[in-house]
């Protein structure tokens, strides 16, 4: 992982474990005060924002380590494992809301708040979007999953926390709203819990590489040459911000091993150096 990718997550990481333990604090205060329950469940709702933060810490810190001997390509996955992680804890809160919902329905319990509880919501909406926007702008320059995992996960709780926003200046007309609200914001976290776990599944367990990459890949190597090289057998392998790719030639089999071996390092250093990627050639008989 390159420095600056490693510098965002951390500081990303700690700003986010403050934060949350401040509106925690704030929520779980309010709570006690007016009497909500929704407020004290919100609160510890934010608590688990900030183990989330952990694991990005920690997800960050692993996966800055350098290959090794039982790790020869890094330990770059070690990211993609922590967003599969906050994306579970996404999933479990999501399971949580709904039993909530389900229970409050059914007792027809209904909200009891005051100005105290409207002004804590705003101050956790707005901070919620801010750490999310700092997650998301994190992700935009290092293009780590986890920072953006991260991100979603801040997003999911500031939306969570308008529905209680709406539901505390509408809960005394409707004794349902609560509960309604409460199903609404499950949805959406477990929304964002199946678009975090279906990408960061798919890169774990290995995934086709892009047309259109593989598109600009064989234009640039055709260019190199006056010869048609048949490129294919294309395999993606990515390690978080270190990705190996392989395939195949075809070329003479009366070529010379030591012109074979430059044709292959030419192709292999022009994809590194124009899409990043640590490419390993792998040549056949053209007669094949």
């Amino acid at each position: 992982m390159k420095s600056n990718n490693k510098k965002y997550i951390i500081l990303e990481g700690w700003i986010s474990i403050f934060t949350n333990l401040l509106l925690f604090g704030l929520k779980y205060w309010a709570g006690l005060v007016s009497g909500s329950i929704a407020l004290i469940a919100d609160a510890w709702h934010t608590l688990t924002d900030s183990v989330s933060s952990v694991i990005v810490l920690l997800g960050g810190k692993l996966s800055s380590k350098p290959a090794d001997e039982e790790h020869p390509f890094g330990h770059g996955r070690a990211e993609h494992i922590a967003a599969v992680i906050i994306g579970v804890l996404l999933a479990i809160v999501a399971f949580d809301f709904v039993l909530s919902a389900v229970e409050k329905f059914n007792s027809r319990e209904g909200g009891s708040f005051g100005t105290i509880a409207i002004v804590v919501t705003i101050v956790s909406i707005l901070g919620k979007e801010a750490l999310a926007q700092y997650a998301f702008w994190g992700y935009r320059k290092t293009h780590s999953s986890v920072l953006k995992a991260d991100g979603w996960h801040h997003r999911t709780d500031s939306l969570s926390s308008i529905i209680i926003l709406v539901g505390i200046l509408v809960g005394k007309y409707f004794w349902w709203i609560d509960s309604l609200l409460a199903f609404i914001v499950a949805l959406m976290i477990a929304y964002a819990s199946y678009e975090i776990l279906s990408k960061e599944i798919k890169s774990l367990l290995g995934e086709r590489i892009d047309p259109e990459l593989l598109e600009a890949i064989k234009q640039e190597v055709d260019q190199l040459f006056d010869r048609e090289l048949y490129m294919h057998h294309f395999h993606l392998h990515r390690y978080g911000n270190h990705n190996e790719l392989s395939c195949h030639i075809k070329l003479p089999s009366n070529m010379p091993l030591k012109e074979a071996h430059a044709i292959c390092t030419r192709i292999e250093n022009e994809i590194q150096v124009k899409f990043d990627l640590i490419t390993t050639i792998h040549p056949e008989p053209l007669e094949d």
